[in-house]
């Protein structure tokens, strides 16, 4: 017994010894570039299992979000390096500097997309965002006519419709809306939004809680408990599921069930329709011949393509209507410019048209400000195929030159360049304003850059600034008075409006809101 005790215990002090000097040869290639150094690698499975820190072993997933640009501040330099001995020692290279992520997402392939993290996104088969090389391309060929000028313009209308349906019907005669959290109507209409624009599904405010034949949930709750729960999902391993479940799990595994039904249904429901009429929604493109010869998708590529879409497209909009609507809230004075502007566009109140989308510059800048603050995604992997290297600047204006050895993972750092003083004056504030003028595009990345840039962004906007100038034109927006955080500072109320936790995409906790019905004339009363 003695014997083998020793014999595990050298074999353990070898490994040990062979891992500590991988750790230092991987510390050697980039020549102890600044940056953290820790025992459990906070990138990879780990961040969607453990997002919260273990003090000297871990700095957690979500340091990413919650330390922003701190930690390029800290070592002077906009290329940071994170090394670990766990799962292996290999190079990180956080990137919070526009020009060199604008050079990684331009050579894509120098620098492909790091698609092993995103197996886990593959639940109902492959998609857009967990491919890469010809079986992107070939999924982005056939989704891309999807999202042209005449469907963004459905978007653009079909919003209007469910808006004004929610005014006139559901809020019909009310002078105040209360909201114990913005998402409660939020998630409902981006939800009602891309079913129609995106799956020609048609949701009304009236049957969004009619369980339908042979369903038990509704497609909203489905979807809902999907993209909250999708963490659990991507923790909880199958035998767990199977031989151990909580009642959380059995919910989350049902709603799993339940979506999986509707996404078929749906396919189904188009692919034998006898109506000739001609459609130019995202489904519509899935079902087609793919073009240049390319083969039609599969049944599990067309699964997996619809749920990514309908996770993305109603998750990111929900979400970043309820934290505009926060921060609207907490800011009367940036509330009341931006209805001023509105009716400056359409002064007799009416409903805005798609033409002038464009004109709307004070609700886009609203929006933009609120995705720079509260990006849907704090980080983007990428990994070289070389040994290359990266330029940036030090805090002196200095060049530095990054090694960047093959196979290292690129961690394109979105809140390091979201909150990064060098391009954003005043970069903790809510300053929609900054959005009117000149601005640094290349360091304003929500849809990320490059050719995997998000297709859907036109589709994004027209739903969000669609919603946000139909609420502020016909509401006022003000935090919902609640007994047990009376004499809070606003730097409190703030923190608290404003807090979000992990999930598939950034998402706020609760955004607790009073809406009260404008009155039509106050403006020029006030003026």
């Amino acid at each position: 017994m003695t014997f083998k005790l020793l014999a595990a215990l050298a074999v353990a002090a070898i490994l040990a010894w062979k891992r500590y000097l991988d750790y230092r040869a991987v510390i050697r290639s980039i020549q102890n570039h600044p940056g953290s150094r820790s025992v459990i690698s906070p990138f990879g499975v780990a961040a969607f299992l453990f997002p919260d820190p273990i003090p000297g072993i871990y700095p957690g997933s979500l340091r990413t979000w919650y330390y922003k640009h701190r930690d390029f501040e800290e070592c002077g330099v906009d290329i940071i390096s994170a090394v670990s001995y766990f799962p292996k020692p290999e190079v990180v290279l956080q990137v919070a500097d526009p020009a060199a992520i604008k050079e990684i997402t331009t050579r894509r392939s120098k620098f492909p997309k790091s698609v092993h993290q995103y197996e886990i996104l593959k639940f109902f088969g492959p998609n857009i965002v967990a491919s890469e090389d010809e079986e992107w391309k070939h999924f982005r060929k056939t989704i891309a006519p999807a999202f042209s000028d005449r469907n963004n313009r459905v978007v653009w209308e079909e919003t209007m419709k469910i808006v004004s349906d929610l005014f006139d019907k559901v809020w019909a005669g009310q002078k105040q809306i209360v909201l114990d959290n913005a998402l409660q109507v939020t998630f409902p209409i981006a939800l009602f939004v891309l079913s129609i624009a995106a799956f020609g599904r048609h949701i009304s405010w009236e049957d969004e809680h009619e369980i339908p034949p042979n369903h038990k949930m509704t497609f909203k709750d489905a979807l809902h408990i999907v993209s909250t729960d999708v963490v659990l999902k991507i923790a909880t391993p199958e035998w767990i599921v199977k031989h151990f479940p909580t009642k959380r799990m059995k919910i989350v595994s049902f709603a799993f069930e339940e979506l999986e039904q509707y996404m078929k249904e749906m396919i189904h429901e188009r692919q034998t329709s006898v109506e000739q009429e001609e459609r130019y929604d995202l489904l519509s493109s899935l079902l087609q011949d793919g073009p240049d010869g390319l083969p039609k998708l599969t049944d599990q590529e067309l699964l997996g393509n619809v749920f990514i879409f309908l996770m993305a497209g109603h998750e990111t909009a929900a979400h970043t209507l309820c934290l505009s609507f926060g921060l609207l809230a907490l800011y009367p004075d940036k509330q009341e410019r931006l209805y001023r502007h509105i009716k400056s566009v359409i002064p007799d109140g009416r409903q805005p048209r798609y033409e002038e989308m464009s004109l709307l510059t004070e609700s886009i800048a609203v929006f933009y400000e609120t995705l720079r603050l509260f990006p849907p995604a704090h980080s983007l992997p990428k990994r070289s195929v070389e040994d290359t290297t990266l330029v940036t600047t030090d805090d002196y204006g200095n060049k530095v030159v990054v090694p960047c050895p093959k196979d290292a993972t690129l961690v394109l750092h979105i809140p390091g360049v979201h909150y990064n003083p060098r391009y954003w004056e005043d970069p903790y504030e809510f300053k929609p304003e900054r959005f009117l003028g000149n601005w640094p595009r290349d360091a304003f990345l929500p849809f990320s850059s490059g050719a995997r840039a998000c297709l859907g962004r036109r589709f994004f906007e027209a739903q969000g600034i669609a919603i946000l100038t139909m609420l502020v034109l016909k509401y006022k927006i003000k935090v919902k008075e609640e007994p047990e955080f009376a004499g809070e500072s606003f730097e409190e109320r703030k923190e608290r409006v404003l807090k979000t936790k992990a999930g598939l995409t950034l998402t706020p906790v609760r955004v607790p809101i009073v809406l009260t019905r404008r009155d039509e004339g106050s403006l020029e009363r006030t003026c």
